[in-house]
């Protein structure tokens, strides 16, 4: 089945502690953006009856009326816990993380991708370091000024240091210092493995996706972002071993956006990563689109998660990976407002357009076709890297 008339969309977000009702608005304000420059007709209202965050679209795009039902996946919760660490507790997070990319190699494979998402790795660790520099240059210069009126009272210029520290830690906001830094550990943490809690949940999204699959919708679409993009892998590689994907279902789509698959499957222990993405590159139940775009520098662009990996078996079919290429999708204004604001560029793929040229995210979630229909005969991007650059590709321990 191409057409469609009601869909079911399971989003996937990065790393991210944010509340999930951000996405609705995010969604909200970026398609009512998109219709003026598409003519779609896009309206939202709450999900009805639904335990879960979510919400309803009713959409008229080409011509054509869509119902769809957008739902959260929600780890903000585990990743809130994750980030609950003080100055310290960061600090050893930030020797234990360098230590494993470092350590393993994975690093230095990382920079043979693209620079951008190492840059973005690196930029915690650099800037954690030079707070803790400043926080020191405080400390001594406040024991020089103490010595000069009492000398017996130097000692307690280190008094300076937390306060400095927790200074910056306040002003993370602006920084992303901290933020970035327990992403990376995040990862680290069990050198590519997930933590227990995070298998437990990924057990949870499998259910609901299976649910959606066993439904009366047209299309059955799961959206993973950033981080979102590997777990999805795991998610749905799982779905179909299990034989929980019917044969006669509605269609399965999985559109990965500005993924940073490297990150964790260029580690030694992501051994249930690498084998996922081998087997998913297979598979005939889904259809697997990739976008990622130069200009985001802190995606993997235009890298095939699977063949970087080293994982890409005989028969892969998947992903299908494309540009968003912003520098030609985007105004020369809205380019230039927006080139140096990394972290909107990395959400960029799930905002509006201003010449979509063939991918547009509002078509893709709440449009009459399917993803495989809408993408048909697309040829990848003649720029994709699909050289294997990973040092560790056993699938198994």
């Amino acid at each position: 089945m191409s057409h469609v008339r009601r869909r079911r969309v399971f989003y996937i977000p990065g790393y991210d502690p944010i509340p999930p009702r951000r996405y609705r608005e995010l969604y909200r304000k970026e398609a009512a953006a998109q219709a003026k420059v598409s003519g779609h007709e896009i309206a939202l209202a709450p999900a009805r009856g639904r335990a879960r965050f979510g919400w309803e679209v009713r959409a008229r795009i080409e011509g054509q009326p869509v119902e769809a039902r957008v739902e959260v996946l929600v780890w903000s919760d585990i990743v809130k816990g994750s980030m609950d660490q003080g100055i310290l507790a960061t600090y050893l997070q930030l020797v234990r993380t360098a230590a494993a990319y470092i350590g393993t190699g994975a690093l230095f494979r990382l920079m043979r991708l693209r620079k951008g998402p190492v840059i973005a790795a690196l930029y915690p660790v650099g800037f954690l370091l030079v707070q803790l520099g400043l926080a020191l240059l405080a400390a001594w210069l406040g024991a020089r000024a103490l010595a000069l009126w009492q000398p017996w009272a130097s000692w307690a210029g280190l008094l300076v240091v937390p306060v400095v520290l927790e200074g910056f830690r306040r002003l993370d906001g602006r920084f992303f210092a901290y933020y970035l830094m327990h992403d990376y550990a995040y990862s680290a943490r069990y050198l590519g493995a997930n933590p227990p809690e995070l298998e437990a949940r990924l057990a949870a999204f499998g259910d609901a996706i299976a649910e959606a699959l066993s439904g009366e919708c047209d299309e059955v679409l799961v959206v993973g972002h950033s981080s979102g993009a590997h777990l999805a892998v795991s998610v749905l590689a799982d779905l179909i071993r299990a034989g929980r994907v019917p044969e006669d279902g509605p269609a399965l789509g999985f559109l990965s956006l500005g993924q940073v698959v490297p990150m964790v499957s260029f580690l030694p222990r992501a051994w249930r990563l690498r084998a996922d993405l081998a087997y998913l590159s297979t598979r005939p139940e889904l259809f697997w689109l990739d976008v990622t775009a130069p200009g985001d520098g802190c995606a993997f662009a235009l890298c095939d998660p699977v063949a970087v990996s080293g994982v890409a078996p005989a028969g892969k079919r998947w992903p299908l990976v494309i540009s968003a290429a912003f520098t030609q999708t985007l105004s020369a204004e809205r380019w230039r407002a927006l080139r140096w604001r990394f972290f909107r560029l990395h959400f960029q793929y799930l905002c509006a357009f201003d010449h979509p040229n063939g991918y547009d995210y509002f078509a893709v979630t709440a449009g009459p076709q399917t993803l495989a229909a809408r993408f048909a005969g697309r040829a990848p991007s003649p720029a994709r890297i699909e050289r294997a650059v990973s040092g560790y590709r056993s699938i198994a321990p």
